[in-house]
């Protein structure tokens, strides 16, 4: 009776990573570019994916056992959301990077995520207290909008670069130090 898969080469793996289905579904040239930058891709889709949780987490807190204390939800949720990007930016994004003892790894890492926290609510603070983009000197139209571009769109992809490159020089410094090498297929018991 013929197998379904011939017996591959020791060290030949049959299933092929997520990514990689992905990626070849993704026309040239776009294909050559997102494998070029399949790192920074990993991180925006880890970034997304917290993003979610945050908003999740704090919503189901707010509107359940925290109803009084949006602030200690917010907390709540910003730190899930922390813990949740460690774990999938070390084993996924940054996989092959490192160079650091994990406790000092998962040390920085939350360092310079809160530092990232300052550096995407700096355009907030500057929209609302130096230029003073808050009712009663705009109106509350005004406010909103200047408060959902400078808060979520410049404060998001300000912080967002400024963790990518912090991440990549001080948490993950080492390029393929942790490269997964393919195991030989184990024989049939």
């Amino acid at each position: 009776m013929p197998e379904a898969y011939p017996e591959p080469p020791s060290g030949t793996i049959h299933q092929v990573s997520v990514v990689e289905s992905v990626l070849a579904q993704i026309p040239q040239p776009y294909r050559a570019v997102a494998i070029r930058h399949r790192e920074l891709l990993k991180f925006g889709m880890v970034g997304g994916t917290t993003w979610i949780i945050d908003t999740a987490v704090f919503l189901l807190l707010k509107n359940t056992v925290l109803i009084e204390k949006p602030l200690t939800a917010k907390v709540m949720a910003v730190l899930v959301a922390t813990i949740a990007s460690y774990v999938l930016n070390r084993e996924w994004s940054f996989r092959t990077r490192g160079g650091r003892e994990r406790h000092h790894e998962a040390a920085l890492f939350f360092l310079v995520s809160g530092v990232g926290v300052a550096v995407y609510t700096a355009p907030l603070a500057v929209s609302r207290y130096l230029l003073h983009l808050s009712v009663p000197e705009v109106s509350l139209f005004a406010q909103e909008i200047a408060d959902f571009v400078s808060g979520q769109i410049i404060g998001v992809l300000l912080g967002m670069a400024f963790r990518w490159w912090a991440f990549r020089r001080f948490v993950f410094p080492d390029e393929d130090v942790r490269r997964q090498e393919p195991t030989p297929q184990q024989p049939a018991v």
